[in-house]
């Protein structure tokens, strides 16, 4: 049995400006991890994208979830460099079109959402698990999330436990070999340091975590 509770357009709002808190707060950390083995501009792109996801929600109130979700996705490839934008643009419209025109979600709802995120990163970025990149923090999530509410859990706890699966997978990026994106280009020098995009993606799933059980 999955455990309902009921999110709406407030929850994906406050979602975002969860997220926009949370990587301006962090922006100086996912430079520095950028630095090592990329860019440098994550966080710089990251702050930039979601200031403009906010700003974009603030006018649009009366829209169902669902359609806040894929006006984020646009927005973030529209105003964000690098891969971040185009990834976590994809993710958020094909998590936004499972849900539709339909003014609420359920918990079981949410894992289809982050599904079919996930599903989409993994697509155009075509990568798996291992390859150091944001799917080692998301796909865990996505996964752990689904079998705790399976279990009956409240969901503002598998979403505790979701975040936690992040973080673990984002901390065990550090020992792999990038076989995806900028950091692939260094071979083993990109071995010890932790990647910035499985970085990003645990805040983002931390700030779903913040969201809902706010909401809750």
């Amino acid at each position: 049995m999955i455990t309902e509770q009921a999110m709406d357009a407030a929850t994906i709002t406050s979602w975002m400006r969860e997220i926009e808190t949370s990587v301006r707060s962090e922006r100086d950390y996912l430079v520095q991890l950028d630095a090592a083995i990329g860019d440098g501009d994550h966080g710089t792109n990251m702050v930039r994208g979601f200031e403009a996801v906010v700003q974009a929600l603030d006018g649009e109130a009366a829209a169902p979830p669902g359609r806040l979700l894929i006006l984020a996705g646009r927005t973030l490839v529209s105003t964000v460099g690098g891969a971040s934008g185009p990834l976590w643009g994809s993710a958020l419209r094909s998590g936004g079109r499972v849900l539709g025109d339909q003014p609420t979600f359920e918990g079981g709802q949410l894992v289809e959402v982050l599904a079919a995120a996930l599903a989409s990163v993994k697509d155009l970025g075509a990568a798996v698990v291992g390859d150091k990149t944001m799917v080692d923090a998301l796909e865990p999530a996505v996964d752990t999330l689904r079998t705790e509410l399976a279990a009956s859990a409240p969901l503002a706890t598998a979403l505790g436990e979701a975040a936690e699966a992040a973080e673990t997978g984002m901390r065990a990026t550090v020992p792999l070999q990038a076989r995806k994106g900028r950091a692939s280009y260094l071979g083993e020098r990109s071995i010890g340091h932790q990647d910035p995009g499985a970085t990003s993606t645990a805040l983002i799933i931390r700030a779903l975590q913040r969201a809902v059980s706010a909401a809750g």
